[in-house]
């Protein structure tokens, strides 16, 4: 038992497993915001493919001429 003990005051001494949490949450808040960019560009992508299908169909209003 007084092994076991050691082991777990040894373990919760060592601080190198604090680096690698650290390094997991610094890891997920990139991927979160890398979603969040990608998710974001995709939806201008999208609205913009959209408007070259509506001039194409003819029926968008103007289709980026500029108006006079």
């Amino acid at each position: 038992m007084n092994k076991f003990i050691e082991q777990v005051k040894a373990f919760w001494a060592d601080e190198d497993g604090l680096s690698a949490v650290e390094y997991v949450v610094a890891g997920s808040l990139i991927v979160a915001g890398l979603a969040a960019a990608f998710g974001s560009l995709g939806d201008a992508i999208k609205n913009g493919v959209d408007d070259i299908v509506d001039c194409v169909e003819g029926t968008a209003g103007t289709c980026g001429v500029a108006a006079e």
